[in-house]
């Protein structure tokens, strides 16, 4: 079989078109939640959700296997969801009120969160397949229901996301000035935290629960690198997320590896390369003066010294005779 017969194939194949579409979206809406979390310093945000979100997915296989729905996890997105967005606005509470620290707080449910789900999922009758299938990604069992799950949450997210870019950079940069501006800052920040929410369910069935925050931080990161504002780092983000996920998941489609854990590798040593190589592409640029109309009336120590040795200098030398 040659190679163009091979990528043929690929995409020809029902199990990886759906793959494919998830990746894409995927890839595309992680990173554009992640440039704000970068923005509010808050990056390991999307592992505290990502546990929590193990526990509503545990709940959904309870409730589903109550119920008798076949398949048993037929719920588990929406209990995702729903756990992930109470999860959300909880940490966003605490953070805000000041009660404890942001890290206890994302600690506190890294605990509480991957607990929960482990004992939930036992007491429905899972299997430690299963819990691993949502932990580190399985997007070879991606269902259609799930593809439509994907897709509406990452419509939502990008829709909210490049919607409200401005309110939410101004809050995500400066919560004080955007206060001050007339801006809903605690509306908005509960919005960062529900679409950050959003997000890692969306991206549990790629990169799993656990990986979800590095899709959604570390193509930011590349970014940074390169992009010298805000509006061009979130495309650059989301362009590199698209690209490493489908060049993830096309990686195990010929090699039987984890696609979760190959997306974000890929990403890392991305990164890797890109930081070592961008001292090559930087031109040192020389120092301008602001204000070149006006004339400069302080002076560094050094040419303070250069002036009182000129002055001390010119009062020793004795006065030319007439």
């Amino acid at each position: 079989m040659t190679a163009w017969d091979q990528v043929v194939e690929l995409l020809t194949s029902p199990l990886m078109q759906r793959a494919l579409l998830a990746a894409v979206l995927v890839g595309a809406a992680a990173p554009v939640v992640g440039t704000f979390l970068v923005q509010r310093r808050m990056a390991l945000m999307g592992d505290g959700i990502g546990h929590v979100a193990l526990t509503g997915v545990a709940l959904g296989w309870l409730v589903g296997s109550w119920a008798g729905l076949v398949p048993q996890d037929a719920l588990a997105v929406p209990g995702a969801v729903v756990a992930a967005i109470v999860g959300s606005v909880v940490i966003e509470l605490v953070r805000e009120r000041g009660r404890t620290s942001g890290d206890l707080a994302l600690a506190l449910m890294f605990y509480g969160g991957i607990a929960g789900g482990v004992l939930l999922i036992k007491v429905a009758g899972g299997t430690n397949a299963n819990l691993i299938s949502y932990l580190f990604g399985s997007i070879s069992t991606v269902s259609t229901a799930d593809l439509w799950w994907t897709a509406g949450l990452a419509v939502v997210v990008l829709g909210v996301g490049l919607g409200l870019r401005t309110a939410l950079f101004a809050v995500s940069h400066d919560e004080e000035f955007a206060r001050a501006s007339g801006l809903p800052v605690r509306a908005l920040s509960m919005v960062v935290a529900v679409i950050a929410a959003l997000t890692v369910t969306i991206a549990m069935r790629v990169v799993g629960l656990l990986l979800v925050s590095a899709l959604m931080i570390v193509p930011v990161a590349i970014a940074q690198l390169f992009a010298r504002s805000f509006g061009r780092t979130m495309t650059l983000a989301s362009v590199i997320g698209v690209v490493v996920s489908v060049a993830g998941l096309v990686l195990t489609y010929w090699q039987d590896i984890p696609p979760g854990a190959t997306i974000v590798v890929l990403a890392i040593l991305v990164y890797a390369v890109a930081a070592t190589l961008r001292p090559l592409f930087s031109r040192p640029q020389p120092p301008r003066d602001p204000h070149p109309d006006m004339v400069d009336d302080v002076l560094l120590v050094d040419d303070v010294h250069d002036v009182a040795d000129d002055d001390e200098a010119a009062v020793r030398r004795p006065s030319p005779t007439p």
